[in-house]
């Protein structure tokens, strides 16, 4: 039986199917609030199982790309309000993605030309944040050195966390997804390269896992721990992000920790890519082992290869990216064996000639014509 278009348990949210439309950046909102656009784009893609935002900025410090919705102020309420309604009322669910960039990100997307924060001081090189050249020109740019939190300073990111997943809440979502992947800060803390820290956020893995768990477990007596999920690149290079010593035994450890909550889902990103490390041989099967609950998993799937893998067991759900931007009903789609549209690429990110071009602009596929 095929298991990508049967029916899920998200635990206690009734998902249609297995398909989730991955979190995608698109730097679509000028005023970073969600409008209009933002409530159709997500509502034409309604028809996935579940639907995971782009990222949104739990804080200005959080911010690393200009144009990116947050969630951090009741300013934001009525967008996101009037995104959830128009998912909801075609029958979707979706989750917020909670996101702090940390170093990745430029003095220029900051309040007072703010350093960018992080578990230390090493800057990302050879890699590009999307913020302002110069006043009112934007364009890509290296990512500033940033600072090293200060000990005091990392209940206080905890807390800008808490507030953005009620916030969320209150605005309607179904749970929120905490962003601890590509690079971002709390993958910035689990390196032990990146991290160099003397505190009880440094060192040893338990140590540089504690902010994340710390987090994962405020926001779990906010909001209940069955709207909570969270998002990993296991052996990721994106956004310079190298290899680190422990690695594998990090992840494994990770795993063990997430098994002691009992979590939304835990969603993995990690088939190997152009910008991914090649994932040691039967990693899947022991974080399944090792992680009992909902797993989730994403980067660069096809239906076939979906499928198969949903047939192994060790996952539950898949979750696709790019193939939803130029085919709002991907799931009917791939359901129904009709053809998928070519994304334009040169609209991906930012705004063209207008919001609509290459974001909403995207028909579905007219039934008649399979």
């Amino acid at each position: 039986m095929n298991k990508l278009f049967t029916p899920y348990d998200l635990s206690g949210t009734a998902l249609a199917n297995r398909v989730v439309m991955a979190p995608m950046t698109r730097t679509r909102t000028l005023e970073n609030i969600p409008d209009e656009f933002t409530a159709l784009y997500y509502a034409q893609r309604a028809t996935a199982g579940l639907i995971i935002t782009e990222g949104l900025p739990i804080s200005e410090e959080a911010r690393g790309y200009l144009y990116t919705p947050g969630i951090y102020a009741n300013e934001h309420l009525p967008g996101w309000r009037q995104v959830t309604d128009a998912v909801h009322a075609k029958g979707g669910k979706i989750f917020a993605q909670l996101w702090h960039v940390g170093r990745m990100s430029h003095v220029s997307v900051h309040p007072d030309n703010a350093v960018p924060v992080s578990s230390g001081t090493q800057s990302a090189v050879d890699t590009t944040v999307y913020a302002w050249i110069e006043p009112g020109k934007s364009g890509h740019v290296p990512p500033s050195v940033p600072r090293a939190l200060e000990t005091n300073e990392v209940k206080r990111v905890t807390a800008d966390f808490v507030k953005s997943a009620r916030l969320a809440m209150e605005a309607g979502f179904d749970g929120i997804e905490i962003m601890a992947a590509n690079g971002f800060l709390f993958d910035q803390f689990l390196s032990s390269t990146l991290n160099t820290r003397t505190d009880q956020y440094g060192g040893s893995i338990a140590n540089r896992q504690r902010f994340l768990l710390e987090t994962i477990d405020a926001i779990a007596d906010e909001i209940g721990s069955s709207n909570v999920a969270v998002r990993f690149s296991p052996f990721g290079r994106l956004y310079d992000f190298g290899v680190y010593e422990g690695e594998e035994e990090t992840w494994m450890s990770m795993a063990a920790a997430l098994n002691e909550r009992e979590l939304a889902y835990v969603h993995l990103n990690y088939q190997p890519t152009i910008l991914a490390a090649q994932t040691p041989p039967g990693f899947g099967a022991a974080f399944r082992e090792a992680y009992k609950g909902t797993l989730m998993a994403a980067g660069g799937f096809t239906q076939a290869l979906a499928e198969s893998e949903l047939a192994k067991g060790e996952l539950d759900l898949i979750a696709f990216g790019t193939a939803y931007i130029a085919n709002p009903d991907l799931a009917e789609r791939m359901q129904y064996g009709w053809p998928l549209a070519e994304g334009d690429r040169a609209t991906y990110y930012g705004v063209s000639e207008t919001i609509a071009k290459g974001y909403t602009d995207y028909p579905a596929y007219a039934a008649g014509e399979a």
